[in-house]
């Protein structure tokens, strides 16, 4: 875990400054509500909406990121309304928070726009929560919110916009389908249902903090797809959880709520949630445990039994998301990792096309996009498999298989990468061969993807041809896939 966040490689600095740009915005934003003479809990509010702001938006372009940005105020505030309006009718306001759990994650059949929005509806009514908000104090949550949005969008689109300088990311749509053959829809109902029970046993442990239990499984749910993807990011919720309230313990306690150390550590504690995100969940949890513990300190009410608390709402929620997704429609791990290494070999097929078509001299071919594309698309499918090759997976041989697939895909971008850049070169030429090449690398994904028989050529002779060393290497690769991703007896998605 450690090497994971320490090692990981930060192309570009992209994670270092995504983080030191959370902190700028969220200071900001806390400073704002501080000059407009807000209460606690009005630049708490302000904080927590910046920092949602800066985080969960992730629409491929810049245009798209600033207009989720400008419509997360128009989901939140109907929803500060509700739950506040709802304080003193539990009944109601459970209800009405189950309803805001099922609606948030459906949103995601429409991309990051919609899991954004989600994200943000969900949060502003757990943040209601957290700070007992009523309705007198309404309109100041409301200007802490759009004052915090603004200011999180000033840093974001104007101060420090490192995205135009990038080129768009490629963003794989989810899978799709219609009714409760579709995912998120599955989801949705599967969230629900470990929301109504967290909630239920949450307040059974604690009748003040039983919305951590719900938050606890709203956040397993996200970012994931399948059974297995929901358990073990389960397991590294809570493990993050013990690790922060330890943390807690040592760090936040200590402090006694001083406002100016607490400033400084909730400024690490940000850096180290945007930092660690990317690479490691239970690395984002400490951060963000510990920084729950140091507002609680800032609020006067932290203490051990508040941090043993939160590990018992936590293990609630955590065994809600596990019973949802064991029991309501489940989504095996096997179809949702089929789907992704499905849609990563065809965009392999379209790469190598493009390419075959660069090299040809085609002006208007161009597998660069397809290339990140890719690189996207596995992402997806390290995230699926998770779960077999997961250090406490006892079925080893699953576990040899899974990692094997891996690599071999890792193979196939490696090579991608290669022809990409070789297609990239004007002084690069075409021929027989190459074309030859070309179209039996097209017709190994074609077999791998309807069922077919892969063939590769015998003996392929030795080349110091670029483009035709590359090719050959992505022969031998989805010729190596083939078992693995056939054998139904031995595939490493059985039974997962």
């Amino acid at each position: 875990m450690l090497k994971r966040v320490f090692v990981a490689p930060d192309p570009g600095r992209t994670r270092l400054r995504f983080a030191t740009r959370a902190v700028l915005g969220i200071a900001l934003a806390v400073a704002v509500c501080g000059l407009a003479g807000h209460s606690l809990t009005g630049a708490v509010t302000g904080g927590l909406a910046a920092l949602l702001a800066l985080f969960t938006v992730t629409d491929a372009t810049v245009r798209g990121q600033a207009v989720t940005t400008a419509l997360l105020p128009a989901v939140g505030l109907p929803v500060l309304t509700a739950a506040a309006g709802l304080h003193d009718h539990p009944v109601a306001r459970d209800l009405t928070f189950l309803g805001v759990v099922g609606a948030g994650v459906y949103a995601r059949r429409w991309g990051p726009r919609g899991h954004s929005l989600g994200v943000f509806a969900f949060m502003t009514f757990f943040v209601a929560q957290f700070l007992h908000a009523t309705p007198g104090q309404l309109p100041e949550v409301y200007a802490a919110v759009l004052l915090s949005v603004l200011a999180a969008a000033v840093v974001r689109f104007g101060l420090w916009c490192y995205e135009r300088r990038l080129p768009p990311p490629a963003v794989p749509a989810p899978p799709g389908g219609t009714g409760l053959a579709r995912v998120t829809t599955r989801q949705a109902v599967q969230a629900t249902a470990g929301a109504g029970f967290a909630l239920l046993v949450g307040q059974l442990v604690s009748g003040q903090r039983w919305y951590w239990a719900v938050g606890a499984t709203w956040w397993i749910f996200v970012n994931t797809t399948s059974r297995g993807e929901t358990l073990v990011r389960g397991f590294r919720r809570l493990l993050g959880t013990v690790i922060g309230i330890a943390a807690g313990l040592l760090v936040a306690l200590p402090v006694h709520g001083d406002p100016t150390v607490t400033a400084v550590l909730a400024a690490a504690c940000v850096f180290g949630i945007f930092y660690t995100a990317a690479v490691s969940y239970t690395w984002m949890m400490l951060w963000v445990t510990l920084l729950a513990g140091l507002l609680y300190g800032l609020l006067g009410v932290l203490g051990p039994g508040l941090l043993a608390l939160r590990l018992a709402e936590t293990g609630v929620g955590a065994l809600g998301a596990a019973l949802a997704v064991i029991l309501v429609l489940p989504v095996t791990t096997h179809s949702i990792t089929d789907a992704w290494i499905q849609r990563a070999l065809r965009c392999v097929h379209t790469c190598t096309a493009e390419a075959a078509r660069r090299l040809a001299g085609a002006a208007d071919a161009d597998p660069a996009p397809r290339a990140a594309e890719l690189e996207q698309l596995l992402a997806r499918v390290r995230l699926s498999v998770a779960p077999l090759v997961h250090p406490l997976n006892p079925m080893l041989g699953r576990k040899r298989r899974a990692r094997h697939v891996l690599a071999l895909l890792d193979d196939c971008a490696r090579e991608i990468r290669g022809l990409v850049a070789v297609a990239a070169d004007p002084e690069a030429s075409h021929d027989a061969r190459l074309a030859a090449a070309c179209h039996r690398v097209q017709a190994a994904v074609e077999a791998l993807t309807d069922g077919g028989d892969v063939s590769v050529q015998a003996d392929t002779p030795a080349t110091t041809e670029p483009a035709l060393a590359h090719l050959h290497g992505l022969e031998r690769a989805l010729s190596e896939l083939a078992r693995p991703l056939r054998t139904s007896s031995g595939s490493p998605w059985v039974g997962a």
